[in-house]
């Protein structure tokens, strides 16, 4: 199996936990917090398109699709305090951007060789994640980092243990 298999089955799980563990959510359960300090899943989603975006970006300048304008800030650390549903997207508008997102990510991985995961990532990433290949991981287990943190909020909301 090759690195790039790897990285795609990886992203895949990575999706079917996701969408278990937001299925059956409404818009209003993507405003709950799990505790005190903690953010909501709506948030947590804008986080993680934004992030995964310009992730992809890094490692293929331009082949994460483009985000609403005003997406970023929306999503940024200053509004991460909010319970404003307003100032958030519908659980559909979510699902859609990371269903685009997710087949940029597969289409880049396809278009990754070898040598290319074992270049230099850009300066920004390289103490974290010094090659390509370790931003192309992060690529595929970003999303499942903060779905682990969805579980409080399915207790919360009496929802069905799915894993």
């Amino acid at each position: 199996m090759r690195a790039q298999d790897v990285l795609k089955a990886s992203l895949k799980t990575t999706q079917r936990v996701y969408s278990s563990y937001i299925g059956d959510l409404t818009d209003a359960d993507l405003m709950v917090r799990p505790g005190p300090g903690c953010n909501h899943i709506a948030w947590q989603l804008g986080h993680l398109i934004s992030s995964n975006t310009s992730i992809l970006n890094s490692v293929l300048p331009g082949a994460a699709p483009s985000l609403p304008e005003g997406f970023d800030a929306k999503h940024g650390k200053a509004t991460a305090g909010s319970d404003d549903p307003k100032d958030f997207l519908t659980k559909h508008q979510y699902e859609e951007l990371f269903a685009k997102l997710d087949a940029a990510i597969f289409a880049a991985i396809d278009r990754l060789s070898d040598e290319d995961l074992d270049k230099p990532s850009p300066e920004y990433w390289q103490a974290k994640f010094p090659t390509i290949g370790s931003l192309a991981v992060i690529l595929a287990s970003h999303t499942m980092m903060h779905v682990g943190q969805w579980v409080p909020v399915r207790r919360k909301l009496q929802k069905p243990v799915l894993i």
